[in-house]
């Protein structure tokens, strides 16, 4: 009884490991691949990025306005907050772009 479930457990170890190099694969080719669909993917996040310093800029400019308006004293302060968060996306988009050579 013993030996038949020896053998059954060595059998199960075997085909695991069978399995596993059936279905390996080159370590260079998976890091081409990856890098290939990161790079495919970068066009739909940076207009992702756009997207975002887009809604922030909006979000920006109205808490800005009711600051104006309410006449408090740091409005100059809040706007340039906003206006930097927002170029800071773009810088950050371009120099990606630019570093990786995309």
């Amino acid at each position: 009884m013993k030996n038949v479930k020896m053998k059954k457990m060595v059998a199960l170890f075997l085909s695991l490991f069978y399995e596993a190099a059936v279905f390996g694969q080159d370590g260079n080719a998976g890091i081409l691949d990856a890098n290939t669909k990161v790079r495919s993917y970068f066009n739909s996040g940076t207009q992702l990025m756009y997207a975002i310093g887009a809604i922030l800029g909006l979000i920006g400019a109205v808490k800005v306005y009711q600051k104006w308006n309410a006449g408090d004293h740091d409005t100059g302060k809040v706007a340039a907050a906003w206006f930097g968060s927002c170029v800071f996306l773009v810088v950050v988009v371009t120099v990606i772009r630019a570093f990786f050579g995309i």
